[in-house]
């Protein structure tokens, strides 16, 4: 699985982007957050914020509910604003 990170998730937890095997029993974009928080460090600190993350999955914007797969590109970023 490939995991994307944008504006200042990346800049927090210090890179843009990363492969990962998906744990058995992870399902949901929500059992995602859940297990890269479990992660401890930065990704502890800056995925509390959950209220100020967005994903998508295959580029489809996606909540905590939406089902993954192994091989699915999983992108998470701020809330996008515009003007």
């Amino acid at each position: 699985m490939r995991l994307l990170y944008f504006a200042w998730l990346r800049e927090r937890l210090g890179c843009a982007e990363e492969e990962v095997a998906l744990p058995p029993g992870i399902g949901t974009v929500g059992d995602l957050l859940g297990w890269l928080r479990g992660r401890g460090g930065a990704y502890a600190a800056v995925l509390t914020e959950t209220a100020r993350i967005r994903s998508a999955v295959n580029q489809d914007f996606a909540s905590d509910a939406t089902p993954i797969r192994a091989g699915d590109e999983i992108a998470l970023f701020p809330p996008i604003t515009g003007g």
